[in-house]
């Protein structure tokens, strides 16, 4: 996520100490119940981090990846702990070698790609860098009038939770599930260990 595709609310919220409290109390948990980390999780679109921290107490290495330079900064000058990393990177072009990480997370961050298209190369540079047996794990919101009225000079692109399985089975990834929480649902998808795609 980057200041380039996301509005001035957008960032003040994200950046807020009110949405950093409900992302540790509510949206992560939710998130990761019933899923296991392993040692080494990729938190992409990291925004100003507001589950940064959190994940970092939670892995035992975390590596962080946001498009906005100016958020990757912050970030890396807020949080200061030696189990993680910060990085200035696309989403869509990962810049790790393959089968790197045990996890892989995304907290609201899939609809500001720029595309469809985006999204599709986002999905497969994820299920790449996943170790086999890694699950990439997404939180998302639905279409609908009052997310398009927040994200009025943001990019949104929503992705439909009916299309995610098979746009994530597509790039490879089995065992997809979605489950929903009012107007947010979960993504959890897994790099099978005897993966057809490698």
């Amino acid at each position: 996520m980057g200041s380039d595709v996301v509005n001035r609310f957008e960032n003040w919220f994200c950046a807020s100490s009110f949405w950093r409290a409900i992302t540790r109390k509510q949206v992560l948990p939710w998130l990761l119940s019933g899923s296991e980390l392993g040692e080494h999780v990729l938190e992409i679109g990291a925004g100003p981090g507001a589950a940064t921290e959190e994940l970092r107490k939670r892995a035992g290495r975390v590596t962080s990846i946001e498009y906005s330079h100016a958020f990757a900064a912050g970030i890396a000058r807020r949080i200061q702990s030696r189990n993680g990393a910060v990085l200035q990177g696309d989403a869509s072009a990962l810049p790790f070698p393959e089968k790197t990480f045990s996890a892989a997370i995304a907290v609201l961050m899939l609809h500001h790609l720029k595309s469809p298209e985006a999204q599709e190369r986002a999905f497969a540079e994820i299920f790449r860098v996943l170790r086999p047996g890694g699950v990439f794990l997404a939180v998302e919101i639905q279409d609908g009038w009052l997310n398009r009225i927040g994200h009025i000079r943001s990019t949104f692109v929503p992705v439909s939770a009916a299309s995610a399985p098979e746009r994530l089975s597509a790039a490879g990834f089995s065992s997809v599930s979605i489950v929903f929480l009012r107007r947010a649902y979960r993504m959890r998808a897994v790099r099978a260990q005897s993966a057809a795609h490698s």
